[in-house]
């Protein structure tokens, strides 16, 4: 079980779409989380039936300097339970430095153990000439253009107020060597019950790449807390075999009140 990449792709990773981020996607500023958030998700598969908890995952922000420009610095780490390490054991960390005044990567580290499969990844985004230096080459970016984790804490600030149901909401990702043009499909809002408790959400699909853990198209749905945090609460899923829900558990140092909480099981 890929438990942290599931749970990144979960969120925003999708196909390539004939869709560019219009201006407004260049100039979202935080209102959204604080420097030292914290949050942490299980991860279950279901099994005849019945979901199993396989595995957990968290992501931590902080406030530092990189090169003397104040950036916040985004950490996602995720792992398997000990008896899912038997089948597949998973050891991932990802890392985003993000511009604190245009959300924008300064860098991406990608550090992964996986079922015996290992990569490391460093990416460095030149704002100045747009372009991304990696271990394999150099990649001509767009001007705005988020990573796989900067692109979580980015749409966290989308005002979903300004849509409606069924809207497309774009912009543009760089991962494995490749810009894609991306969207979210934005479904509306639902009070749901999770591990954690009852929440009003807003509630959105976006379109995946297919690959070998999920098929391609608009089949996984997520649900962010309907209030200024606007954090994953929920995310269901069909995989290859079988399928998954990931729960938000834990949270700390929230910027805002958790208003969208309605009741704690």
């Amino acid at each position: 079980m890929k438990i942290l990449r599931i749970l990144i792709i979960s969120l925003f990773t999708v196909i390539s779409f004939p869709l560019k981020a219009g201006n407004d996607f260049c100039d979202i500023r935080n209102t959204s989380f604080s420097p030292n958030e914290y949050v942490a998700f299980k991860v279950f598969y279901t099994v005849a039936g019945m979901y199993v908890g396989a595995g957990e995952a968290s992501f931590t922000s902080s406030l530092e300097k990189l090169n003397n420009i104040p950036v916040y610095h985004i950490v996602g780490e995720g792992k398997t339970y000990p008896f899912y390490d038997n089948f597949f054991k998973v050891r991932d960390k990802y890392e985003s430095f993000i511009d604190t005044s245009t959300l924008q990567p300064y860098k991406f580290i990608r550090n992964i153990y996986e079922g015996g499969y290992k990569k490391y990844e460093n990416v460095n985004f030149n704002k100045a000439t747009n372009i991304a230096v990696t271990n394999d080459g150099v990649y001509k970016v767009p001007s705005c253009v988020q990573d796989v984790l900067s692109s979580i804490y980015y749409a966290r600030n989308i005002d979903f107020d300004k849509y409606k149901p069924d809207d497309k909401i774009p912009f543009s990702l760089f991962l494995d060597r490749e810009v894609f043009n991306m969207y979210v499909r934005y479904l509306g809002k639902e009070t749901i019950k999770t591990k954690y408790g009852k929440f009003r959400t807003i509630k959105f699909k976006p379109l995946l790449i297919k690959g070998t853990i999920f098929e391609g198209g608009e089949k996984m749905t997520v649900w962010v807390s309907d209030d200024k945090n606007k954090i994953p609460v929920r995310i269901e899923s069909p995989i290859s075999v079988g399928s998954i829900k990931v729960d938000m558990m834990t949270y700390r140092n929230l910027r805002h009140p958790l208003s969208s909480l309605v009741s704690v099981r």
